[in-house]
């Protein structure tokens, strides 16, 4: 799964790895949730399979943890073709970019994670491999720099992007398919625990599942990854059994608490009601109050909060509402009391 540097999966130990690797669906039979992008690739790709040739290249978008990696190699798998993985960030100079292209085999498919963030000049260079499977390579520099054009065997570019608004026009409009991942429900979320489950042998209740999947933030690699640290506890201070006071006593000890939320989401929520009387502050002064970065706080934090109702952006900084004051046991001021209304998921949405 794609997107933004998640520091659990980047430091994982190589048994976590492993596990994430394990409960990837292979198949899009297996593969629960986002019922209208599977649909609109299973098309998609029966119809290469039928014509004998690559399908269009695919844009996939959403937040990090909903599939995109997921699908890609599912894409692969269906084809029955090769896959090669990269990322945005890795290919820094058009050569790199040209060395990959070059290597590859007829219908291959190539996964380039956060996109957004390749370097100009490659882009530029995949604008051709993506229209006209053909690269140019210039060779020396200035009056004498020669451009030498290489074919690249017919392939599918499958793009990765947690900010599909920072792609340029050029590279979406190259995109034959585009889709975008949403948020998982609850039950599906249910669905990819007992599946999950199911493969790495944890032995878990359907109230356990459910306690865990709706402190998922609607994300099936948070939910994998909640699962396995119930599993730890269950193991070590239970009956080996993933039930609801497991689930309860071992998300408590993690810091998880029934919304979701952990411990720097809820830093964030106490410096702007107890700091800052609500606010609003900017971004750099509430990161200062928390101990991290600002990237951190706006990558990381954020989303979950503005999505949950939480948090506001205003043009003059961050403010707390009124169900963020609840969420913290404290009542709210009668200026900002303003109604939360219960959004898909069990998260909240302001009234307008």
């Amino acid at each position: 799964m794609t997107g933004a540097p998640n520091p659990l999966t980047a430091l994982a130990a190589p048994e976590e790895r492993d596990a994430e690797a394990t409960v990837r669906p292979k198949r899009l039979a297996e593969f629960v949730g986002q019922h209208r992008v599977r649909e609109q690739l299973d098309v998609l790709l029966s119809g290469a399979l039928r014509r004998g040739s690559p399908p269009d290249h695919i844009l996939l978008s959403g937040s990090p943890g909903l599939g995109k990696t997921t699908l890609a190699m599912i894409v692969a798998a269906e084809l029955g073709a090769g896959l090669r993985l990269t990322s945005g960030p890795a290919i820094e100079r058009a050569g790199d970019l040209a060395a990959v292209l070059t290597s590859l085999t007829a219908g291959d498919v190539l996964f380039i994670d956060e996109i957004h963030r390749i370097a100009r000049p490659a882009e530029e260079l995949l604008y051709s491999a993506m229209e006209d499977f053909r690269v140019d390579v210039v060779v020396g520099k200035g009056p004498g720099a020669t451009a030498i054009p290489l074919d690249v065997e017919p392939f599918t570019l499958v793009g990765a992007t947690t900010r599909a608004g920072l792609l340029t026009g050029p590279m979406r409009d190259r995109f034959g398919f585009v889709g975008h991942l949403d948020f998982y429900e609850s039950g599906e979320l249910e669905r990819v625990l007992a599946r999950s489950a199911k493969i790495l042998g944890i032995e878990a209740t359907d109230d356990g599942a459910a306690e865990i999947a709706g402190r998922s933030r609607g994300t099936p690699r948070i939910a994998n990854r909640l699962l396995r640290r119930v599993r730890d506890y269950a193991e070590v201070r239970g009956a080996g059994v993933v039930d609801l006071a497991a689930a309860r006593a071992a998300l408590r000890v993690y810091d998880v608490d029934p919304m979701g939320l952990d411990r720097l989401d809820r830093a964030v929520l106490r410096a702007l009601v107890d700091n800052f009387s609500g606010g609003p502050v900017g971004l750099s002064t509430l990161a200062i109050a928390v101990g991290e970065q600002p990237d951190t706080v706006a990558e990381v934090c954020e989303p979950f909060l503005l999505r949950a109702g939480l948090l506001a952006r205003t043009p003059r900084g961050r403010v707390a509402t009124a169900h963020a004051w609840e969420h913290l046991g404290r009542t709210p001021p009668a200026s900002i009391a303003t109604p939360v209304t219960p959004m898909a998921g069990g998260l909240f949405s302001l009234d307008t």
